[in-house]
């Protein structure tokens, strides 16, 4: 039987009822939005816990039917016959409550910027990078996520040497963060005359967008240098100073954003840097938080081989959870969701023998 934690499911209810009886409220005059997606997500694990209490009731009865001798001997077979049912019954609604408890990302909700590099493999790895770019538009699109471009660097024969964009939509971080991490491909170059395959590499970096309330950066912790913006092939070349490069002194990251205007130029790669900062704060509290344990799904680290894509066989394999699917294509094109799925149930999998362990 699953161990459901009894003090957490009051709370849980208590506060359901209170949210209930704000928003009903006509006087209440409090953040609303906020509120309501609070009170949706409490509901479905009221809703669950309504119709656990229900097959837990059916089972008290019939325990009581089967013990009583005077009953009629058709219904206890009856009784008995339900009882295996019910049983499966209640163990699937108290694994369905038990995922629904675990322990939340704080930035699970938040919007993300996605950060693609080209890396091992010249102009092959940049196209690749491209690939990469598109196979995310493609799943923010089917999601009705918005993604907007804030930098790129373009590759010598087509993709791209960086990629930076915004990805806005409701839960992007909580379905794209497992993507962190080096992307390799395997494929025959357009330019290999010999067939031979190449295999090339690009990292993926996915980090919650964060907020000025979530990381202070002092004033004299930054140094902003400006610079004549040039762009591949002599494009966006302005006649003014724009490009803007902004390093934080304390860690040493630096941002550089070279589009046309310096005052957006400045606030993105503000943007850029706060994100960065927050997500090295949070991978410093994961580490020291799972110390005793490494969680390769989710662990978020960029220099881990992921995920390998190999053109010849049509094949992407995730090496994290072993799992390979032959539908190259279909995954290029943004059909992500046969890889994710499977990486969330399997980080929820770890979560729960974590909380075993700890219990």
């Amino acid at each position: 039987m699953v161990t459901l934690p009894q003090t957490r499911i009051e709370q849980i209810k208590k506060r359901f009822e209170m949210l209930e009886a704000q928003l009903h409220d006509e006087a209440f005059s409090g953040d609303y939005g906020r509120l309501a997606a609070e009170y949706a997500e409490l509901k479905n694990i009221v809703a669950l816990l309504q119709a656990l209490e229900s097959v837990r009731k059916e089972q008290a009865d019939l325990a009581e039917l089967l013990a009583d001798n005077n009953e009629d001997s058709a219904m206890r077979a009856y009784a008995q016959a339900e009882v295996p049912q019910l049983a499966a019954e209640a163990e699937e609604l108290e694994k369905r409550l038990q995922i629904l408890l675990l322990p939340k990302d704080a930035a699970d909700e938040r919007n993300v910027l996605l950060e693609i590099r080209a890396g091992t493999g010249g102009s092959e790895a940049a196209l690749f990078a491209g690939d990469l770019f598109r196979m995310y538009e493609h799943y923010a699109a089917a999601k009705g996520w918005k993604v907007e471009l804030v930098s790129a660097s373009e590759g010598e024969v087509g993709g791209y040497k960086e990629i930076i964009a915004a990805v806005a939509g409701r839960g992007a971080f909580a379905r794209l963060k497992f993507e962190s991490g080096v992307h390799r491909v395997q494929r025959v170059p357009e330019t290999e005359g010999s067939g031979r395959i190449h295999t090339s590499a690009a990292t993926v970096a996915v980090l919650p967008e964060a907020e000025e309330i979530d990381i202070e950066i002092r004033p004299e912790d930054i140094r902003i240098d400006t610079m004549r913006a040039s762009g591949a092939g002599g494009q966006h070349v302005n006649t003014t100073d724009s490009a803007v490069r902004i390093t934080h002194i304390p860690t040493g990251i630096m941002v550089v954003q070279a589009e046309k205007s310096q005052h957006q130029n400045r606030a993105r790669a503000m943007q850029v840097l706060r994100s960065r900062l927050y997500d090295m704060e949070r991978q410093q509290a994961e580490s020291a938080r799972s110390s005793e344990r490494k969680s390769q799904v989710g662990s978020g680290d960029r220099s881990e081989r992921i995920r390998t894509y190999n053109f010849p066989q049509g094949r992407v394999t995730d090496h994290r959870i072993n799992l390979t699917l032959y539908r190259l294509d279909k995954v290029l094109e943004g059909e992500l969701d046969e890889i994710i799925e499977p990486l969330i149930t399997d980080h929820q999998t770890a979560l729960l023998a974590e909380m075993g362990e700890g219990g």
